[in-house]
């Protein structure tokens, strides 16, 4: 559960974080970093396809700055998970109300 986020900051489960996260239902990755900054690449997140949660939920900054690559895109469609790119805020919202009953995967940058 995420409990709060903000501009470069964001709670889940009572432990802050500082730097962009991946929240997969076991574990948080921590300080993620992706290869081209603001352009989220297949090798960015190759534990997802690996996973196979039903939703990989992208945040893409406070204004929506990263973007999810069309070869991105296009792998998910043919792993089967589905994709949802919104502003970080939204991005963590959304999370929230679906992580109780699917299994949800979310990559979120936490500035720009």
């Amino acid at each position: 559960m995420i409990d709060s986020v903000r501009f470069g900051h964001i709670v889940i489960h009572g432990r802050v974080y500082t730097s962009d996260v991946i929240i997969y239902p076991d574990r948080v990755e921590a300080d993620w970093w992706r290869k081209e900054g603001h352009n989220l690449c297949s090798e960015d997140i190759e534990e997802v396809f690996v996973r196979k949660p039903e939703v990989l939920i992208v945040g893409t900054g406070a204004s929506g700055l990263m973007r999810v690559s069309p070869e991105v895109e296009d792998r998910l469609k043919t792993a089967g998970i589905a994709l949802r790119a919104e502003r970080t805020e939204k991005a963590c919202a959304l999370f929230n109300e679906l992580s109780g009953h699917r299994n949800v995967v979310a990559a979120l940058h936490l500035t720009c």
